[in-house]
């Protein structure tokens, strides 16, 4: 492609088509290029040459059908203790080695507080029937690591990225109902839509950002194309299916200075007992929410029950849309015993693994290391 072609993020073409692409566009899609070109009003060529352009040149990181993986694996966001001499070996095996750890990021507080020890964060995904404690156990041993707190979602508010979209956020923009729950109940899937999922889950290559990108997803799913799409909406009608999204870089500046965001705060939240979804719902209403979730931290983090995350570029901006958001709690009747503010630093996002296969091969060349 033409090096003339227009890559950055704030372009006004690439706005309005990352406006849509980033997370707008829900489920599984026969033609997912054509729906973001009819939402976002820019001819299909466009929006196939700008993504094009956009992944080349790493403005975008990856194009993808992700998945509702809380609905085909064990997951939970884990916090770690790691001797600060190890930290940065322990965060490089765990985003280089392990494909079951997704987000690995290093936090810090702005004050020494309530588990500002764990230092280590890090999403964690298993195949159903494995043990989340066994594998964060092996990570344990080959890092250096010396605590670990596993907090799986008891529920999800909010969960969409959109960085384009929520640059223009007031603090307090919000829906004018609470968010809906939704919830983390496994499915059981046949051998057919194991092996669909596994190939539609895959990032698309260059080559693939095309009108009809399922193509070669279908050759590898040993189907055909119309058997492919058959059975990926089947999944979507149970649910597993979550978005096809374009992936901003939002930890690195772009090849000319551009950064889509700076600073990632993970806001905790502790309500009383009892009011974990009132509380998740009044917080995930607010469109500035990349993730909320009802996760549990027990007593190393205040006893935290509703967690979430805000991206910005500028970190006076991120406490702002945190301080709406105190303010509509203390305004619906909802008390916090407990709130803070973990800042992520060095990052690096994967897609987590789910496949048992992969996961039985990953054990067994670790189990003697």
């Amino acid at each position: 492609m033409s090096s003339t072609i227009p890559v950055e993020h704030n372009d006004p073409v690439n706005a309005a088509i990352l406006a849509i692409s980033e997370d707008l566009i829900a489920g599984f899609q026969r033609q997912p290029f054509h729906l973001i070109a009819e939402k976002s009003g820019v001819p299909l060529d466009t929006v196939l040459e700008r993504i094009g352009a956009m992944l080349n040149a790493g403005v975008i990181r990856r194009v993808r059908q992700t998945l509702l993986s809380t609905k085909l694996a064990h997951g939970a966001l884990v916090a770690w203790k790691v001797p600060e001499e190890k930290l940065n070996d322990a965060f490089d095996f765990m985003a280089i080695e392990d494909p079951f750890s997704g987000h690995v990021v290093i936090r810090s507080t702005d004050t020494e507080v309530s588990g500002s020890g764990y230092r280590l964060w890090t999403t964690l995904k298993v195949p159903v029937g494995q043990s989340l404690d066994h594998h964060a156990t092996t990570l344990l041993r080959l890092t250096g690591a010396t605590e670990y707190l596993l907090m799986p979602a008891n529920g999800v508010f909010a969960l969409g990225v959109g960085h384009t979209r929520r640059k223009t956020l007031e603090p307090g923009d919000k829906s004018d109902e609470p968010a809906k729950m939704m919830t983390t109940a496994t499915v059981d899937l046949t051998p057919e839509e194991w092996a669909v999922l596994l190939a539609l889950k895959e990032e698309l290559a260059a080559d693939e950002i095309t009108a009809n990108p399922w193509d070669k997803r279908a050759q590898i799913a040993g189907v055909s194309l119309e058997r492919f799409c058959e059975v990926a909406e089947t999944l979507n009608s149970k649910k597993v299916i979550g978005r096809f999204s374009t992936f901003l870089e939002h930890v690195k500046p772009s090849a000319t200075g551009q950064r889509v965001t700076r600073f990632n705060g993970l806001f905790h939240w502790a309500v009383p007992k009892g009011r974990e979804i009132e509380g998740g719902a009044e917080v995930g209403r607010h469109f500035c929410m990349t993730h909320c979730y009802w996760r549990e931290g027990g007593p190393q983090f205040g006893n935290v029950n509703v967690m979430g995350v805000v991206h910005g570029t500028e970190k006076d901006r991120v406490l702002e849309h945190k301080a709406a958001i105190d303010r509509h709690l203390a305004a619906v009747g909802i008390p916090v015993s407990y709130t803070n503010v973990f800042w992520g630093g060095r990052s690096e996002i994967k897609p987590s693994e789910i496949s048992p296969k992969v996961y039985a091969e990953w054990h067994a060349k670790h189990a003697q290391l």
